[in-house]
């Protein structure tokens, strides 16, 4: 049974996704605060975080900053800001996705489905691909450039493998996030460019200057082969 922690300040509506995530059959921790709900975090380790970004305490981008730099735990921001750069700013401290206020439970729980299984799905065997000096490892769930090991979360993972097993074919953005969330929520598009972006910091010796994955304007990305 999968564990899931929700980090939010509205009782009622931590009291809806608890109940709808429980009859989903999740084992379901609770917080009020982001300082209370990252102490929760490291004492018991759920497999996905629910975390709001307005919170007491401890705002929800430094808890997410915090769990960034200990672990890979797949993270699902809930927000009610509106603005497009507080989105992309969460997705770009690695944040696997987010949702925004007012939303249906039905859909938190599809998303939290999609997520974990994008985060546990195993790879076919002895599948490893080779693109200039990165070898990816879809069974051992590594990436490599040379010698060096790159971190990466279970969606840029995905989103690598994706673009990495057929170079040179561009994807839209909407193809990419059917690929890594297993649906495509219109209006959700521009969280792949977030996405890429922390791949390009991770992977390119100059995000400013790409040489592995590449922007085609007007459509999306490709991997360069």
């Amino acid at each position: 049974m999968n564990q899931i922690l929700i980090i939010e300040d509205e009782p009622e509506l931590v009291r809806v996704l608890r109940d709808y995530l429980r009859k989903a059959g999740f084992e379901v921790l609770t917080a009020y605060r982001g300082d209370s709900g990252f102490e929760l975090w490291e004492r018991e380790r759920p497999d996905l975080v629910l975390l709001d970004l307005n919170l007491p305490g401890m705002d929800g981008l430094d808890v997410a900053r915090e769990i960034r730099r200990r672990a890979d735990t797949p993270i699902i921001m809930i927000t009610a800001r509106v603005e497009e750069t507080d989105q992309l700013v969460g997705l770009e401290l690695g944040a696997d996705d987010y949702i925004t206020k007012p939303f249906s439970p039905r859909v938190v729980v599809a998303k939290v489905r999609a997520v974990l299984r994008r985060s546990q799905e195993s790879a076919p065997s002895d599948r490893i691909l080779r693109l200039a000096d990165l070898v990816i490892d879809l069974d051992a769930f590594t990436v490599h450039r040379g010698q060096d090991e790159i971190s990466l979360t279970p969606t840029e993972f995905k989103l690598l493998a994706t673009l990495a097993a057929q170079p040179g074919r561009v994807f839209t953005r909407m193809q990419l996030l059917d690929a890594v969330q297993g649906a495509a929520f219109a209006g959700y598009e521009r969280t792949i460019d977030a996405h890429i972006k922390n791949l390009r910091a991770k992977l390119e010796p100059d995000p400013k200057h790409p040489r592995y994955i590449e922007t085609v304007f007007g459509v999306g990305y490709r991997m360069s082969g």
